[in-house]
């Protein structure tokens, strides 16, 4: 059988970095390769390493078949899964495989949905690699902040600072995060910069990444609140929170910033705690 190679697949998560290759490369000249290929027909789906290592040094390798894969998404859901229980992601690429997942679970619910509504006609799936191929298990709900911290395995509150690096934060800072320069807490206060000064910023390194944030956090801290409306009353103190009192914000997104702040200061009390651990030792 001739594999082929996905390249999408192939870079669908983070590779492994040149030690983790050397040390794979190693183990398998060493003591061969132990672990079959998984694939989808002839697609390579878990193994790219093991593969290109065997071609290359000429070694021998096993293969097998995953009956479940009947799409696409399929594929993905497991490769995601596979992948958040390996020991080696750090806490910020298992956050991004789980908000991955979301969305492919989400996009799936909503095609489900509009096709059960007749708004939609069905989405044809690729066709199977077995005659009679195994169902595939429903994947968990990741509606919730609290599931979706589970599956990844984090708390709450660095979801939630995952979840903003990944929509505003630059390339460069998410280069930043996911080669450990900064850490999750000090990338999402960056994250709130312009993007051209969090690429400026990141481009300078770990010290300047550091001072960036907390500059941001003082910046954060020493803002007045915002001001009532000119031609309005005085407002009672209970209006403090209310949507009246911040006129240029949505209670939506009032809620965000709100949600924003706190987990920003979950992780900070975290960090802190990781921080006495570590100096306890």
């Amino acid at each position: 059988m001739d594999i082929v190679v996905n390249e999408e697949l192939k870079a669908y998560i983070e590779p492994l970095t040149p030690e983790e290759h050397d040390a794979l490369e190693r183990s398998i000249l060493a003591e061969g390769c132990r672990d079959a290929l998984v694939l989808w027909g002839n697609v390579l789906v878990d193994g790219h390493n093991r593969y290109g290592i065997c071609r290359k040094h000429g070694l021998p390798f096993q293969t097998v078949q995953n009956p479940r894969f009947q799409s696409m998404e399929d594929v993905h859901l497991w490769m995601i899964d596979q992948h958040l229980g390996r020991r080696s992601l750090s806490d910020y690429q298992r956050g991004v495989l789980a908000l991955r997942k979301r969305e492919i679970v989400a996009e799936r619910r909503a095609r489900r949905v509009a096709v059960e509504s007749g708004a939609a006609a069905p989405v044809p799936e690729l066709p199977a690699v077995s005659a009679e191929p195994a169902a595939v298990p429903p994947p968990d709900s990741l509606d919730t902040r609290e599931a979706l911290a589970k599956a990844a395995r984090l708390s709450s509150s660095q979801v939630v600072l995952i979840e903003k690096i990944q929509k505003q934060g630059a390339p460069e800072l998410v280069a930043a995060v996911k080669a450990g320069v900064v850490s999750i807490n000090a990338a999402a206060a960056v994250a709130t910069l312009p993007v051209e000064e969090q690429a400026v910023v990141a481009a300078a390194g770990a010290d300047e990444l550091k001072q960036a944030a907390k500059r941001v956090r003082e910046a954060k801290r020493r803002s007045p609140p915002p001001a009532p409306p000119a031609d309005s009353a005085e407002p009672p103190a209970s209006a403090a929170l209310s949507v009246e009192a911040v006129p240029d914000m949505s209670l939506d997104a009032l809620r965000r910033r709100i949600a924003d702040l706190e987990a920003e200061n979950q992780a900070l009390r975290e960090e802190l705690q990781a921080l006495r651990a570590g100096a306890a030792h």
